[in-house]
């Protein structure tokens, strides 16, 4: 571009010392040398007629600018084209001077030319003068005109034809894209083939309906203005709106009602309205598995989403072709039912190459949004003057006992995606804060393992949903609920926790008081950020969501936040137990859940499901069945220092007697034979919740079939060694 700039100015500059006058652009006003018959701006070509404006450089135009007189030609009436940068089209002026004569817009109160009937900034509608207005004062024509006999308007139809005529419409999302994106611009749906065919067809009628308008219009038949005019073409989100409509009624074999169809197009709108980006690509990789586009497989792996992920049948019934789609298929179904094997090598590396991580909430997507959907309903407020929200289920999330009779191989393939080796080995290794106790990891089976988490700013949410029900929060359903409880129970939370942080810094020799302006501006800005998705939680946030659950929280945490170079900055006071104090204990459960504080991380610590309790030997005599599954949470460090109970009253502080006291109050403890003060925490794979073991189930049995095939490479070895 910038060569053929140079090109131009080269020309131009040669001729201006011929010429030396410029001519004026009737569409954007640009000063063009007199050899262009085209303006360099817009690329308009040059009228006949048009006035020459002085040269900057020779000046010899000057006395011809200067003796000009608009009245002396053609009867007063002047050839200028109104320099209007919407571009108008050229109509004759019957002022003298345009300048003084333009009218200022009513809503941004830009100067427009006389013969504009629209802002050229804003597009607003040019106002009428009353009869009682002066034009002076107006700025109005004095007399209407017909929109429909206007050529400005007539200009008007044919830009908007143009402009529709650009665009293609997407066929997954109907998002209008310009003509050169190959691909969808908002779900990266590629282009159909013939889309060239169809989108391109109404350009064409378009053009040519303009040029036989601006033939006509140049011709001076007269007829422009009496025509009748093209309505513009239909929408193709409208025209897609009719394809989905048909679309479903041969589905339906047109057997039901034009009442039942209906509704069965609003369903299908619902599910395409409730799809985000990941759901297209997911969609567009496997029809791209069925037509043989390796481009959108490609797409959807390069986004990092699970490539294991099946088929709803809310996205089987959008795609409806029950002749390739069905659900529960992944892209390796399609690929080897369709027998692409170029597809099938790449998913398969890259599932061989990717240390993905797949927790049980990526396993089926149906079943944890009915799970959310059980969480939000079994969320209730308690009536009276601690209007608290609290969960009326307890769930407690474990790993099933099946995994140990995968092998070894596949059990390490599991723990390597559903664990968080980095918090695992902080925890374990770097400082003995989980599972120090080898009484309680081996002899009595309550090792904690800390589960994969996101690492965005709601995971000490995700984290309780999935210490309890194995999910994230992703609707910012448990979030909610912690920022109504704060605000409804604002009086309540603000005194125990203005008490408590009173009683901490004088504990840490830090001797300062502050105004009530202060606690109360502090306190606000624990408020925000409960409400604001993403934000850190603070150790209220995690007392509030004890409240919440009805249930004790404990946190095992580091003690100091370090830099990046190991260096000790302060103390994190995430650990220790969280209690709900504020609810009577006959309201709460005593079986806790763990967390694991690592760096402003949290996580969930969860225990495996184990069969008996005959080979434990266990030091306290409990009285339970099979059916109940129960892991040894520790109350004190691998110090022998009891854990600290966050937020309690001045009458409840005191003595670390007093503080195990309260514990066994809210707390089912026992003591070991080892003498390790411990919290039991029960679990019922029978009593839990359909949903959850069901979730479980369907992610047990991702790994399981990867069983068959372990043993048979095993199997073909050990023949192998017998052979030689």
């Amino acid at each position: 571009d910038c060569w053929v700039l140079f090109i131009r100015w080269k020309e131009t500059r040669a001729t201006m010392t011929e010429y030396g006058i410029k001519w004026a652009c009737e569409y954007c006003t640009y000063e063009n040398w007199p050899s262009a018959i085209k303006c360099t701006m817009c690329r308009a070509p040059r009228p006949n007629g048009t006035i020459i404006t002085e040269d900057p450089v020779r000046g010899s135009s000057s006395d011809v600018s200067r003796d000009w007189d608009p009245a002396g030609i053609e009867g007063g009436s002047s050839p200028l084209i109104c320099p209007d940068s919407s571009a108008r089209p050229r109509v004759k002026s019957s002022y003298s001077s345009e300048g003084a004569s333009k009218w200022s817009c009513h809503m941004c109160t830009y100067l427009n030319w006389p013969r504009a009937i629209r802002c050229t900034q804003c597009l607003s509608q040019r106002r009428t003068r009353s009869p009682t207005e002066s034009p002076q004062s107006s700025g109005c024509i004095s007399r209407p005109i017909q929109a429909s006999q206007d050529p400005c308007e007539e200009y008007n139809d044919r830009n908007r034809l143009n402009t529709k005529a650009l665009h293609w419409t997407c066929t997954a999302c109907t998002y209008e894209n310009w003509p050169k994106s190959r691909k969808c611009a908002v779900c990266d749906h590629p282009r159909p083939n013939n889309l060239e065919a169809i989108d391109f067809a109404e350009p064409e009628e378009a053009s040519s309906l303009i040029n036989e308008q601006d033939r006509a219009r140049w011709r001076g038949s007269g007829s422009s203005s009496n025509s009748q005019r093209r309505s513009p073409p239909v929408s193709k989100r409208d025209s897609e709106v009719k394809m989905d409509f048909q679309r479903i009624e041969l589905a339906a074999g047109a057997v039901g009602t034009k009442e039942e169809l209906e509704v069965d197009f609003k369903r299908l709108k619902q599910i395409k309205n409730r799809m985000k980006r990941s759901d297209w690509l997911f969609l567009n990789a496997c029809v791209g598995v069925v037509e043989g586009d390796l481009a959108a497989v490609e797409a959807y792996k390069s986004s990092g989403s699970d490539i294991a992920r099946q088929l709803t049948a809310d996205e089987v019934r959008l795609l409806n072709r029950p002749s390739a789609f069905d659900v529960g298929y992944t892209l390796v179904h399609l690929a080897i039912r369709f027998q692409r094997q170029d597809m099938l090598a790449v998913l398969l590396t890259e599932v061989s190459q990717q240390a993905a991580k797949c927790i049980p909430a990526m396993v089926c997507p149906e079943l944890t949004e009915q799970i959310r959907r059980e969480i939000g309903a079994s969320l209730h407020q308690r009536k009276g003057d601690f209007a608290c929200y609290f969960l009326t289920d307890l769930v407690t999330f474990t790993l099933p006992a099946d995994i140990e009779d995968l092998p070894p191989s596949v059990q390490e393939k599991l723990f390597d995606e559903v664990l968080d080796r980095d918090v695992q080995k902080e925890l374990e290794e770097e400082s003995p804060i989980i599972n120090w106790s080898l009484e309680l990891g081996s002899r009595l089976d309550s090792r904690l393992y800390a589960l994969w988490n996101r690492t965005a700013g709601d995971c000490l949410l995700d984290s309780v949903l999935q210490a309890t029900w194995g999910i994230y929060d992703k609707d910012s359903v448990l979030r909610k609920a912690l920022h109504d409880s704060l605000h409804d129970c604002s009086h309540w939370f603000y005194t125990r926790w203005k008490e408590w942080e009173s009683w901490y810094s004088q504990s840490f020799g830090l001797h300062f008081s502050l105004r009530e302006e202060q606690w109360q501006e502090d306190w606000a800005f624990i408020l925000s950020l409960a409400s604001q998705p993403g934000a850190s939680l603070e150790q209220t946030h995690i007392f509030v969501l004890a409240h919440i659950l009805r249930r004790p929280i404990i946190v095992y945490g580091v003690k100091y936040y370090k830099s990046f170079r190991g260096e000790t900055l302060g103390y994190t006071r995430f650990q220790g137990v969280y209690l709900p104090l504020l609810w009577e204990q006959s309201f709460c459960w005593k079986s806790p859940i763990a967390l694991g504080y690592t760096r402003g991380h949290f996580s969930a610590l969860v225990a495996m499901e184990n069969v008996g309790y005959d080979n434990r030997g266990a030091g306290a005599n409990l009285n339970t069945d099979d059916d109940v599954n129960i892991t040894f949470l520790p109350l004190v460090d691998s110090e022998r220092k009891l854990l600290h109970i966050h937020f309690l009253s001045a009458h409840e502080m005191g003595n670390e007697d007093q503080q195990e006291k309260l514990l066994r109050e809210w707390l089912d403890c026992c003591v070991t034979e080892g003498g390790v003060l411990v919290a039991q925490q029960r679990s019922s794979r029978r009593r839990n919740h359909p949903l959850v073991t069901q979730m479980v189930e369907k992610w047990l049995d991702r790994y399981r079939q990867i069983r068959p095939c372990t043993s048979l490479s095993d199997g073909e070895e050990d023949e192998e060694e017998e052979d030689e």
